[in-house]
């Protein structure tokens, strides 16, 4: 795919809520707006187009997007920026299809995770092309930077989320742990997509509904590693009253019509800790999964952070905490080899999640059929 040479990177379409957030890395200061059919949707500020941050990031009703199936990225490079009369080039374009999750087949949905990256770019995007042009959605499941230290870092993000993607399809983002060190770490919603700010949210995909969860921070607040950086204690009780909440409006989300598969989307996999001193907040999180038990009903949880891959069942001896689906885990890396990388493909058809665990060399697990039951 030919890019302009001010694009980092391809785009990618992010999902939140019930709306993509197009996000454009540049290498130069540029305002930028996309159209889709005939209506222009801007990266700006309270009506002030943004040029000082090398991502730009503009919003579009999911509904638009869906019925358009394209857009136009348009950008004016920065010449001079000035109190008045500032100079700007000529608007340039850019323009590329899209295809909304679960039109390629009437029958199934191929997704590719992606999780615990850890700055790695090529691995990941190596085991991402599992399905080639047969991929209806991408997650990138947190800690794809190592930390949020070096701003430099967030290419990772945007340089596999627009190669695997090619910006033609939707991406979901959840943030991890790591992605919470660092002086940048605060400045993360500015580079990835948000729901307002807050990073955990619903979406809707077609026949796919999520719930991104934010577990935040691995440790307790206190931990000497955060150096009294961090109140994640106070922001998972805040995350809490918005699972507590999902059953209020069930019918527009979780049980809205032609919603066939339901995901949970979380970087840790709360239902399993891992001893000291990864056992935090246990009662908070039994009860994140028995909110989901009882309202959601999920069909499957989706998680990094273990570095493993692997697919665990209610029951099973790593469920700890009353896991309220079948989860599955899928990253794995190597420390030796910086260009190794495995990921998770899964195909959902009918009641079933076909799982096999595919690396950056082309080798693939054997697939494990899940039962999703009967929501």
């Amino acid at each position: 795919m030919d890019l302009p040479e001010i694009f980092m990177c391809c785009p990618a379409v992010y999902a939140v809520s019930d709306r993509y957030i197009i996000t454009v890395p540049v290498t130069e200061p540029c305002v930028m707006w996309v159209r889709v059919g005939d209506r222009n949707y801007y990266d700006h500020s309270n009506g002030i187009l943004r040029s000082a941050s090398l991502t730009h990031m503009m919003e579009v009703p999911s509904a638009a997007l869906d019925s358009s199936r394209s857009y136009t990225v348009c950008w004016r490079k920065i010449i001079e920026r000035k109190p008045y009369f500032s100079d700007l080039c000529d608007v340039s374009e850019w323009s590329s299809s899209f295809r909304p999750c679960g039109t390629r087949d009437a029958g199934k949905i191929n997704i590719y995770h992606i999780a615990d990256a850890h700055n790695r770019v090529s691995g990941p995007i190596a085991a991402g092309s599992r399905f080639g042009d047969e991929l209806d959605l991408l997650i990138l499941n947190g800690d794809i930077p190592n930390h949020s230290g070096d701003i430099k870092n967030f290419s990772a993000i945007h340089k596999i989320a627009g190669t695997v993607s090619g910006g033609s399809i939707p991406v979901i983002f959840s943030r991890g742990n790591h992605d919470m060190r660092g002086i940048y770490a605060e400045e993360l919603e500015r580079h990835t997509p948000t729901d307002r700010g807050r990073s955990y949210f619903t979406v809707k995909l077609g026949r796919i509904w999520a719930v991104v969860l934010d577990c935040a921070e691995d440790k307790p607040d206190g931990n000497p590693e955060y150096g009294h950086t961090i109140c994640c204690a106070e922001f998972r009780e805040e995350e809490t009253g918005f699972l507590r909440g999902l059953e209020a409006s069930c019918e527009t989300e979780y049980a809205a019509p032609g919603v066939e598969y339901r995901l949970v989307i979380a970087h840790n996999p709360f239902c399993e800790p891992r001893n000291a001193p990864f056992d935090i907040e246990m009662d908070r999180y039994a009860e994140w999964a028995s909110i989901l038990k009882k309202t959601v009903k999920p069909d499957l949880m989706i998680c990094g952070h273990t570095h493993r891959c692997y697919v665990t069942m209610p029951g099973d001896p790593l469920d700890k905490l009353g896991q309220p689906c079948p989860v599955i885990a899928a990253s794995a890396l190597s420390k030796e080899d910086r260009e190794y990388y495995r990921g998770g493909a899964i195909t959902l058809e009918g009641r079933t999640a076909s799982v096999s665990f595919t690396d950056s060399r082309g080798d693939s697990s054997e697939a494990v059929t899940v039962d999703l039951g009967n929501n």
